[in-house]
């Protein structure tokens, strides 16, 4: 019997209908003005309030990318205007691409620090996974010809005007609308600014190799690192040029996927290792959904070795927890192997000896 035909559904086909969410003028207000609570700001309310009737303009007028230059040659709509912002973004990842690639370079490492505690803020104590990240970027360091670069997530809760926004989540529209890099941020209009992914974006294109080093938070992993995952939802399969889809318009993007989407893998052939710990519950989840995320953007583990879950005080107070992990030699060995083994994997990668058995396949079921 012939297969059952299967409808696509048509371009414009897009669900709207969960209501408005703006904001009316003294709600705006009070928001606003909520970041100049200290009385030290007393003394320029004129001020503030002249920065405040700007913002609620700014916001009406939906002023989303104020500055922006042509597209140029490279892109589907050379004549589009696109953020300024965007573009400076999608340079940086370009030299980074290059650097990656030049087989004359340094290896890099990036070492990903997963936690929110530090000794900058509230806690008053580093964490044991930034313990960890200096164990493992020492052995990187001491490899010749590769650098580490740590990228210390708990900045998000200690650094001022440290942020990465949540994604809103393009890809589940039409795998085009979501661009490479992320086109949804900045958003001034919206007070959306300063975001931290479009650093990250390069660092993560930059490197050889990735290790990612996290704690347990009630059975999932950091808010900080989870809004770092979503955002790199772009790097598997996002779309370089915004401007085939006209910036952020859905019906465009879903035919443009319902032509034939190539899914383009930005970040395919860097090796990876992970280690996370717990002190209760939840290490094997959260390791096994990184490794699970980490290899369907298709990047290499780095051997068994480079794959860790361990608990550390298990079940033990959390005031000795250092102290725990002082007398865990084993486990602070295995991450230095952890480390090993991303190495000995980037040199075989970048020799052309280690090659995924897979690593040639077509998907048949790109998402």
């Amino acid at each position: 019997m012939p297969a059952k035909s299967r409808r696509k559904p048509a371009a414009s086909d897009v669900r709207t209908g969960q209501g408005s969410v703006a904001l009316d003028r003294a709600t705006f207000r009070a928001r606003f003005e909520a970041r100049f609570y200290d009385p030290s700001f007393v003394p320029a309310r004129e001020h503030v309030d002249a920065l405040e009737r700007i913002a609620w303009e700014n916001y009406r007028a939906d002023r989303k990318s104020p500055r922006t230059r042509r597209a140029g040659r490279g892109f589907a709509d050379p004549d589009m205007q696109l953020p300024v912002e965007w573009l400076d973004a999608r340079r940086a990842l370009a030299r980074a691409e290059r650097r990656q690639k030049d087989r004359r370079s340094p290896s890099r490492i990036l070492i990903v620090c997963g936690a929110s505690r530090s000794d900058q803020t509230c806690p008053g104590e580093m964490s044991k996974t930034f313990r960890l990240v200096s164990l493992a970027r020492r052995v990187v360091q001491a490899a010749r010809g590769f650098q580490a670069d740590v990228l210390d997530l708990s900045h998000l809760a200690s650094e001022y005007g440290r942020v990465i926004h949540p994604c809103k989540a393009c890809v589940s529209t039409a795998m085009p609308l979501c661009h490479w890099p992320c086109s949804c941020y900045p958003n001034h209009g919206q007070g959306q600014a300063g975001d931290w992914m479009a650093e990250i974006y390069a660092r993560w294109v930059a490197a050889h190799g990735v290790l990612i080093v996290t704690p347990v938070y009630w059975n999932g992993a950091p808010c900080g690192l989870k809004l770092m995952v979503d955002r790199l939802v772009c790097a598997d399969g996002g779309n370089p040029d915004p401007t085939s889809t006209g910036g952020k318009q859905p019906a465009l993007a879903k035919a443009l996927e319902l032509s034939g989407w190539d899914y383009p893998r930005h970040l395919a052939g860097r090796a990876f290792a992970v280690v996370v710990h717990g002190d209760a519950e939840g290490v094997d989840g959260v390791r096994r959904g990184l490794v699970d995320w980490l290899t369907a953007m298709a990047l290499v583990p780095a051997g068994a070795s480079g794959v860790l879950g361990r608990y550390v005080g298990f079940y033990e107070p959390y005031a000795t927890s250092h102290r725990a992990l002082d007398a865990d030699a084993g486990f602070q060995e295995e991450v230095r192997n952890a480390a090993r083994s991303l190495v000995n994997a980037v040199r075989a990668r970048r020799a052309g000896t280690l090659v995924a058995p897979d690593e040639h396949l077509r998907d048949p079921r790109p998402k």
